[in-house]
């Protein structure tokens, strides 16, 4: 794929092109369409999924098997009016959850070899408690200023994922993330005092 100059946005809508199109083709019979449509899509993948699991290098590789074949099992479900790319993070998201809850149930199966319970009780109990707040207060948003927050800012989605996904333009998410966060910040402010 040829590199331009104008930047990464550009690339993710050649990116979407391509896929898109062997995608289409492939649903149309084309095998051909269809390998090429998969090694695109593998790299892709990687690159979105190595972004967000930094720290479990080892578990990109299956993952990204495990997105390819609910892919290939869902591939009935997607609409062509939308954007493939949106269509695919979601299902990748999906299968990050999955493995991130599976770890956490692991993780929480095993016993410290230290008895240092005491010393992190605190901060996790502090996080938690953050967590559960800022997921209080995000509910209080209207949904056109909660979702675009949740998607960009906690998910990591960009903002053309986030229009995708939610069906809004890329400036309504950005004034909706703009608003919202102005919302909460007033709503600390007030709490503060």
């Amino acid at each position: 794929m040829e590199r331009t100059h104008s930047g990464s946005r550009t690339d993710a809508g050649d990116a979407e092109a391509a896929l898109r199109g062997l995608f289409l083709r492939s649903l149309d019979g084309d095998a051909g369409a269809y390998r090429e449509f998969l090694q695109r899509l593998s790299a892709h993948l990687r690159a979105f999924l190595g972004r967000r699991l930094f720290s479990w290098p080892d578990e990109v590789e299956d993952l990204v098997q495990e997105c390819l074949l609910a892919m290939h099992n869902q591939r009935h479900t997607y609409q062509s009016d939308q954007p493939l790319t949106a269509w695919v993070h979601a299902i990748a998201r999906y299968k990050m959850i999955d493995l991130l809850r599976a770890k956490s149930v692991r993780e929480n199966l095993h016993d410290p070899l230290d008895d240092d319970r005491a010393v992190f009780a605190a901060s996790a109990t502090d996080a938690s408690d953050a967590k559960r707040d800022l997921g209080g207060l995000l509910q209080t948003l209207p949904e056109r200023q909660r979702l675009p927050i949740v998607h960009v800012k906690i998910e990591g989605l960009s903002v053309a994922e986030t229009a995708s996904l939610t069906g809004m333009s890329e400036s309504a998410v950005k004034i909706g993330i703009h608003r919202g966060l102005k919302a909460l910040a007033a709503r600390f402010a007030g709490g503060a005092g």
